[in-house]
């Protein structure tokens, strides 16, 4: 068997349709900010990389898992016959309660937010506010069409929105647009109408069935969305804290958003086995193949743990260059700094393959304990008296390690797990 057959076969079902759809949409991500880059002045792009981080954290953190608990229940209802229509009201009322909770505090507190983050500009309220929306909109349609097994219309969703994002944002550029707002609509527009245009095989899949009672969605829903927003928290809050601690380092704000998306590539293609790895290891634990639970599990920790390291590599050599001619951004970061973003993200990577396993496995008070401890160790180094561009890329380092450490003694015991001798 060669490499390539090898890799497919480790590879969850579905996972090359949702691939395509991801180098889609992960590669309008670079064409977005690059666009912005050479578009904003340095204000209003430190402006912008701050909404983006919020977004790609807390509107992440608060609706990816509505997408996690929609998929593992239907997924385990596809097993056992029964039809998803109840799981989709359910979790349509569970999203909007969720956006609800987020947009309050937006509206309530508008000024002293746009005057905290945005340099006063009250626009990007609004802009936030209608990425948090299409978000939610977008993670409750995919937690249905990858519970169901329909990657072909999972990934046209995301290869849509990433499709739409580099037209938008590149029109806009050519445009001589200089607006932040108009670059953040982007964020809104895009995945809704992706939203829309996939909505039909959701609707078409969801058949009647027996009543969702709401402790099959939120059972474990508070302690996931604490794990993942604390996952966000830590890939994302260089940029923030860089912001909150230097007010006045623009420069290094706007460098950073640009380096932690480069570092990042992994993290994009890590998310096109993501939806069908969640979908497989619940099919899995419904159907108690202990032994074919444990095999994707491994395999899919070995090729990320591959992809980390190839992708860092070429962070490292690469992206120093690649920010201020590809991105407009400060030529303010070297070699070291993308080394630590790189083993921060590859060691994040490994800690959210170890998530799903967790999560499946029914140990999601474990989860969220995991990250609880990644994260003390992260304010802890990002608080210490290091220079502040070292403390804030060791400290995502660190805080990913102390995750992966966490998860991989839990899982030992629990499913025989054995991440760096595995031989399979």
């Amino acid at each position: 068997m060669t490499l390539l057959d090898r890799i497919t076969t480790a590879l969850p079902r579905g996972t090359a349709f949702v691939g395509i759809g991801t180098a889609l949409l992960g590669g309008a991500n670079y064409v977005h900010l690059a666009a912005a880059g050479h578009s904003l002045s340095v204000d209003d792009m430190a402006s912008f990389s701050v909404l983006w981080t919020i977004v790609a954290s807390i509107g992440l953190g608060l609706f990816f898992p509505v997408e996690q608990e929609v998929t593992r229940v239907v997924a385990a209802r596809v097993v056992a016959g029964d039809g998803a229509l109840p799981v989709l009201r359910r979790g349509a009322v569970l999203a909007g309660g969720l956006l609800a909770a987020v947009l309050l505090p937006l509206v309530l507190f508008a000024g002293p937010l746009a005057d905290l983050f945005f340099h006063g500009d009250r626009s990007l309220i609004g802009a936030l506010a209608g990425a948090f929306a299409a978000l939610a909109c977008a993670h409750l349609t995919r937690g249905m069409l990858a519970g169901l097994g329909r990657f072909e219309a999972y990934g046209l969703q995301l290869g849509l929105d990433g499709v739409l994002r580099i037209a938008l944002s590149a029109g806009l550029a050519f445009a001589g647009v200089t607006s932040p707002f108009v670059f953040a609509s982007v964020m809104t527009v895009a995945p809704l109408i992706s939203v829309l245009v996939t909505l039909p095989p959701v609707l078409r899949g969801a058949r009647a069935g027996s009543t969702a009672q709401w402790r099959e969605l939120i059972e474990h829903l508070g302690l996931l969305v604490g794990s993942t927003l604390l996952a966000q928290v830590l890939v994302n809050v260089a940029v923030v804290s860089t912001k909150l601690i230097a007010t006045d380092q623009s420069a290094l704000v706007a460098a950073l958003l640009s380096a932690l998306v480069v570092a990042r590539v992994p993290v994009f293609v890590f998310g096109a086995f993501q939806a069908s790895l969640l979908a497989g290891l619940s099919t899995a634990q419904a159907e108690g193949d202990r032994e074919r639970y444990r095999r994707l599990l491994l395999r899919a920790c070995s090729i990320t743990a591959g992809l980390g390291v190839v992708f860092g590599v070429g962070a490292v050599t690469l992206g120093p260059w690649m920010l201020p001619v590809l991105f407009g951004s400060p030529d303010v970061l070297g070699p070291v700094d993308f080394g630590w973003l790189a083993l921060g993200t590859t060691l994040y990577l490994l800690a959210m393959v170890l998530g799903q396993a967790l999560l499946t496995s029914g140990a999601a008070r474990l989860q969220l304990l995991a990250w609880i401890i990644g994260t003390a160790v992260l304010l802890a180094v990002t608080l210490s008296p290091l220079e502040l561009r070292s403390r804030v890329e060791i400290a995502y380092a660190l805080g990913a390690l102390a995750v992966v450490t966490v998860m991989t003694l839990v899982l030992r015991s629990r499913v025989g797990y054995r991440p760096v001798h595995s031989s399979e």
